[in-house]
């Protein structure tokens, strides 16, 4: 059984992945904030960096450090690691995400503390960003651990109930994920290292796009996907498409190509070389603070899903706005409002009906 999903994008897009905590050396708790020197637009004097997915207040410090040659000068303390564990469980974390200091270079060391953790701390989904990407690079090896703890508790959930829905369906095939990379991954793997399968379902859509691309004897084209929460582009030149070892997510786009990082979340793993948008046919339709129309990152979803599904969803979405909005005469006393919904659905957008994240 081969399976594709966007599970893990899609949280990290819409921002509703598990609430997460770092726990790192001494001195290393602002890592995520300092990041590389990198601006998307570099004479936007408004944009900003993405909203770390572990706020400050969770970043957890401790008294070790591993050298550059792996020596331990000290190593952790259990005793702290226990008064941490329990700074941890009473705010209510979902998932921890530990990254040592030079840990590439000693992996048992920051092992050892993520077992203690895991120990201290049941039900609590943990990642050793050693067992992610055991590579030099502080900023890179811990924003890719603290993405797979963010997505961690999501993806663990929906392989779950897949795999049980299939097992009471009969279907008794392994069942294997694409990963963002393009090939496939077990479940049980997945489960551990979600990161591996940020991208997996636009990866799937280039891979398809590939096979159709060699069947009608073309050589170089361009994938286009559009889901119910993003849009996807790649690029296939003489029959394969580009596979990139690092890459950016979240930020409303996520991106290989060097000149536009900066504006999302660094991740460690290979990936298909694909740029995608936070806006999809299931895209929420709101208006800003200024009266201004808002496309996504949040998605209707498929259940109750947007306003033309006639579920008692009130969600106006892109993709029947562009086919059935019906624009009213604009004048000063009155704003305009549209029908965003097919023949037989009642529901109609009101512009002051706030969007699934309290938007308007």
């Amino acid at each position: 059984m081969l399976h594709a999903t966007t599970v893990a994008t899609n949280a990290i897009l819409e921002m509703r992945g598990a609430r997460t905590a770092l726990v790192t050396t001494r001195g290393f708790r602002d890592v995520l904030e300092l990041g590389r020197l990198r601006r998307p637009l570099l004479y936007d004097l408004s944009w900003q960096r993405p909203t770390p997915l572990v706020p400050r207040r969770h970043r957890y410090e401790i008294d070790q450090r591993i050298t550059a040659d792996g020596h331990l000068e000290p190593p952790a303390d259990s005793a702290e690691l226990a008064r941490v564990a329990g700074e941890i469980r009473a705010a209510d974390i979902e998932a921890v995400a530990v990254c040592l200091i030079n840990s590439y270079a000693c992996p048992e060391e920051e092992r050892r503390v993520a077992a203690e953790l895991r120990a201290l701390l049941p039900g609590t989904y943990v990642t050793a960003s050693v067992d992610i990407t055991p590579q030099m690079q502080e900023y890179e090896r811990t924003s890719t651990a603290v993405v797979n703890s963010y997505v961690g508790p999501q993806v663990h959930d929906y392989v779950t109930v897949l795999g049980e829905g299939l097992r009471e369906a009969g279907v008794s095939a392994p069942l294997m994920i694409m990963q963002s990379s393009g090939g496939l991954l077990d479940a049980p793997s997945v489960v551990g290292r979600p990161v591996q399968i940020i991208e997996s379902g636009p990866a799937a859509g280039v891979i398809a796009v590939r096979k159709l691309s060699q069947l009608m004897g073309l050589d170089s084209v361009v994938a286009f996907d559009m889901g119910g929460t993003t849009a996807k582009a790649s690029l296939i030149e003489n029959g394969e498409p580009f596979v990139a070892g690092d890459y950016e997510v979240g930020g409303g786009m996520n991106i290989t190509r060097g000149l536009g990082k900066g504006a999302g979340y660094a991740l460690r793993v290979p990936s298909i070389d694909i740029a995608e948008v936070g806006a999809g046919g299931g895209s929420v339709i709101s208006t800003d603070v200024a009266g201004s129309l808002r496309v996504g990152p949040e998605s209707a979803g498929s259940r109750p899903g947007p306003a033309c599904y006639g579920r008692r969803s009130w969600w106006p979405s892109a993709a029947p706005g562009r086919s059935t909005a019906r624009p009213s005469p604009v004048s000063s006393a009155s704003r305009p409002s549209s029908s965003l919904c097919t023949p037989g659905c009642s529901a109609v957008w009101d512009s002051s009906s706030p969007t699934p994240n309290g938007r308007r």
